[in-house]
């Protein structure tokens, strides 16, 4: 259990470290936390309506974070490029969550064509039902890009890796809400980088 939390540590330090410069990002980070927070909630009565609130709110918004406002360049603070952070990224780099965020995008016309095979698939009669269906789909979606790359981990790494970055994505809204709960506070003062916390945790 020691090494499982120690892994879990790195994991969660690694991420911040390369990928939270940006106050914007963080302050975006604490945003989807809540999100995510309210979705786990919602889970236990409504699971379509928590992944619903899931991918619209809390996905987005961590999304657009790191593909917008976080520094592509050489890090200074890290000594490391853009690509080999991408390279050793444990989850979903940004190419992977691009694929991912593909599949969700298209999805909605997944649902319209299982309408149209004969097959059993789901159907819906109007909107809401559509709504709905869609939720469930995203929730599939969700769950499987979860256990995939996991799967993924156990092969090319090993069981535990796979298990601590379940385990950290699981966990990351409470967490982020811990990590960045300041950050709308140090960007309203005009802070657009957190160069200085991350400068000092390596001293």
């Amino acid at each position: 259990m020691r090494g499982f939390l120690d892994h879990l540590r790195v994991q969660r330090w690694d991420d911040h470290r390369y990928y939270h410069h940006s106050r914007i990002n963080q302050s975006l980070h604490l945003v989807s936390a809540l999100s995510f927070l309210c979705a786990y909630v919602i889970a236990f009565k409504d699971p379509a309506k928590a992944a619903l609130v899931g991918w619209l709110v809390a996905m987005t918004s961590r999304q657009i974070g790191h593909l917008f406002f976080e520094p592509k360049g050489y890090d200074e603070v890290n000594q490391a490029t853009h690509e080999h952070k991408e390279e050793i990224k444990v989850g979903y780099n940004l190419h992977r969550k691009i694929v991912l965020l593909t599949i969700w995008a298209l999805s909605p016309l997944l649902l319209i064509l299982m309408t149209k095979l004969p097959f059993p698939f789901p159907t819906y009669d109007n909107a809401s039902e559509f709504v709905r269906n869609l939720g469930y789909l995203w929730l599939a979606i969700g769950v499987g890009g979860l256990l995939f790359r996991s799967f993924h981990l156990f092969l090319i790494r090993d069981l535990q890796t796979g298990l601590v970055w379940a385990v950290k994505i699981l966990t990351d809204p409470f967490h982020d809400v811990k990590l960045y709960y300041r950050a709308p506070s140090y960007l309203l003062r005009g802070e657009l980088f957190d160069t200085q916390t991350l400068q000092d945790c390596h001293r």
